[in-house]
């Protein structure tokens, strides 16, 4: 890590506490954070029809120093942030997945504020799939979609 990156890892750290403050006991919940700093996607439906699912606006200094952060973690090596942003990244694209990791972020912040714990990363493989034997069922049901006879075998 070269001091550039140091001192803007410094500069976002400072945003995030000069925003949010230290005393975590005024807001129940890392999700009344999320609210405040306007992370949470709206679910505007009427009458059964989708409308905006734009994220509100919030804390004005706070989510863009979040985003940023979140892009930053997004490119971090062996993160499990890294194999968050990439997963949804495929699905709903890039900017709402830097948000979804920016609403993680503030949580994990959140919880170590009340509980005064250190990080732990909990690394790539957290995230990725558990079970094999789902995983090759869904990828087969996949394939058959497409028109094509699978027959799934474990190796020997």
């Amino acid at each position: 890590m070269d001091y550039g990156t140091r001192l803007e890892s410094r500069t976002a750290a400072q945003i995030v506490m000069a925003e949010i403050g230290v005393d975590m006991s005024q807001l129940p919940s890392a999700d009344h954070l999320n609210s405040w700093a306007g992370l949470c996607p709206r679910l505007d439906e009427s009458a059964g029809k989708r409308r905006s699912t734009r994220v509100r606006k919030g804390a004005t200094w706070l989510k863009p120093v979040l985003v940023q952060s979140a892009l930053a973690a997004g490119r971090k090596k062996n993160s499990s942030f890294k194999t968050r942003y990439h997963a949804l990244k495929g699905r709903v694209g890039p900017k709402k997945a830097a948000v979804a990791v920016a609403a993680n972020l503030l949580r994990v912040i959140y919880h170590m504020l009340k509980d005064g714990t250190c990080y732990q990363d909990l690394g790539e493989a957290y995230r990725r799939p558990r079970n094999p034997a789902r995983t090759a069922a869904n990828l087969a049901n996949r394939i058959r979609a497409l028109g094509y006879q699978v027959d799934v075998r474990q190796a020997a």
